[in-house]
């Protein structure tokens, strides 16, 4: 007999509630993500894929590497990448730890991910490291309401009970702040309004890293 974790269990449950219950913030991201992800080239690296439905935006010519620490989202990915007759590669991983060599990459994505992480710092030194000089980190989050706002008081009061339901997602996170403190020449974004209410403060956007220095953190 095949004992199945707690854990195994909600991961399964997990994958299945989000391919099934997110078609309408997708749709609401449709020209958003075709902007974002339109002109990509070279080697990809996306940490924590989901399903694959970023597969969809990507030329056909990328080549796509999909780290996803749940393998129940696994037969997704494999079943998005048959439809759009695509090869990829899927790997175990978390993000803290990128099973990639140093400035080996053109590109980084991450969309709804920093929001799970135990600590958004040691993934964006991994995603710098990874990146080859003038590489880029390509971003869409959601992000904490401003300090001092309803939402920011909702946000702050209901993260237990959300963390909790949505395996470690964090609504009230100041994403764009450790992004911008990681080291990166540049970061370009745009802040925008999302279909979800209570995580609906938004950014989208990339970081750059610079053509030649080194891995930085900027402290106050």
């Amino acid at each position: 007999m095949i004992k199945v974790s707690y854990k195994d269990w909600w991961d399964c449950v997990f994958a299945w509630g989000m391919v099934h219950g997110m078609n309408y913030y997708e749709r609401w991201m449709i020209q958003r993500k075709h902007r974002l992800f339109g002109s990509l080239e070279g080697e990809v690296l996306e940490i924590g894929p989901g399903a694959g439905v970023n597969l969809q935006y990507l030329p056909e010519y990328v080549q796509w590497t999909g780290l996803e620490p749940n393998v129940f989202f696994h037969p997704y990915i494999q079943k998005e990448a048959r439809r759009l007759n695509r090869q990829v590669e899927v790997r175990v991983g978390h993000a803290e730890e990128l099973d990639s060599n140093d400035d080996s990459l053109d590109v980084v994505i991450g969309t709804l991910v920093l929001c799970s992480v135990e600590e958004l710092m040691p993934v964006l030194r991994e995603i710098f490291r990874v990146l080859k000089p003038g590489g880029r980190y390509y971003f869409i989050e959601h992000v904490a309401a401003p300090r001092g706002t309803f939402l920011r008081l909702l946000q702050e009061m209901l993260r237990p009970i959300w963390q909790r339901i949505l395996q470690g997602c964090r609504p009230n996170l100041e994403t764009l702040q450790m992004i911008k403190r990681a080291g990166f020449e540049e970061v370009v974004h745009e802040e925008f309004r999302g279909p979800l209410p209570l995580v609906s403060p938004h950014i989208s956007g990339y970081a750059t890293k610079a053509s030649l220095g080194e891995f930085r953190i900027w402290c106050p």
